[in-house]
């Protein structure tokens, strides 16, 4: 209970002054502190229900085909047609769409509570679109060419699968359906991985290099069914990834940058497999 006003010498009571409203997110943040376990449950179920049961997946299979004869036959088909029948492959292609963006909505309406400030308080606003598209477009011919250089090589020396990056038939709804499930990935992997998860890890006092490290080794983690290659690549993504969020607290670049690495990876093979020997 407060204490009294004083009363002043006019013998007049002095009004109270009102007190201001608590800044949004403020007893979620301050009851998070208290309890910074619950902050760790939070992050498990996040990745739980994403990419953490993913990299367990991944693993799993990896382990599988070293035990059947290594990587240097295998073959790892992204995008896979569900159906021979048309309309059953289309719902399936886009309930998987849909089925990866939730994940990552979930994860944006966990940060609208916690930290509560804009752009989720990971970049994600329109105030710097046209600069942040530019960017994206700048880390993706930085990451990509290189990471395709790296696929390559991964694969002359047998660790790693032969990659098909689209199994789904030459359709109508082909091309619509493959730019949908590279943004789909940019969109999930970018801010659950780095804007959710490095937000959180640092919440919990993680220094940087730490939650970059971790973030990038589940990065990897979920790529491992395409085998050595397929995880390294992906770990040293995962860390460049981290380490410009970290500088700038801006996801949107990283979210363009790798929506168009898988765009044009998934369309270019489609169009170009079976007209260009080495793809």
């Amino acid at each position: 209970m407060t204490s009294a006003s004083p009363v002043p010498e006019s013998g007049l009571h002095a009004d109270p002054a009102p007190s201001a409203d608590p800044a949004p997110g403020t007893t979620a943040a301050a009851a998070l502190a208290r309890r910074p376990d619950r902050l760790g449950l939070e992050v498990l179920l996040v990745l739980g229900v994403s990419l953490g049961i993913s990299a367990i997946s991944s693993w799993i299979n990896f382990l599988d085909i070293q035990t059947r004869g290594g990587f240097r036959n295998a073959t790892a088909t992204l995008n896979p047609s569900e159906s021979p029948r048309a309309w059953v492959d289309l719902s399936y292609q886009l309930l998987g769409i849909l089925n990866g963006l939730v994940p990552a909505l979930l994860a944006l309406l966990l940060l609208s509570r916690v930290p509560a400030l804009p752009g989720f308080g990971i970049g994600l606003d329109r105030l710097r679109l046209r600069r942040e598209t530019l960017q994206g477009l700048g880390i993706a011919a930085l990451i990509g060419l290189p990471g395709l250089g790296l696929v390559i090589l991964a694969r002359h020396l047998g660790i790693n699968a032969q990659l098909e990056a689209s199994g789904i038939a030459d359709v109508w709804y082909r091309y619509p359906v493959l730019v949908g499930e590279g943004i789909q990935n940019g969109v999930l992997e970018e801010i659950v991985m780095i804007g959710y998860l490095l937000t959180r890890l640092r919440a919990r006092n993680w220094p940087a290099w730490q939650a970059i490290l971790v973030s990038a080794v589940i990065r990897g983690s979920y790529h491992t069914y395409q085998g050595i290659g397929g995880f390294v690549g992906n770990l040293v993504m995962g860390a460049l990834f981290g380490w410009w969020f970290t500088r700038t607290r801006r996801v949107l670049p990283l979210v363009i940058a790798h929506s168009v690495i898988d765009i044009v990876s998934f369309v270019g093979y489609a169009a170009l497999h079976g007209r260009v020997g080495w793809i």
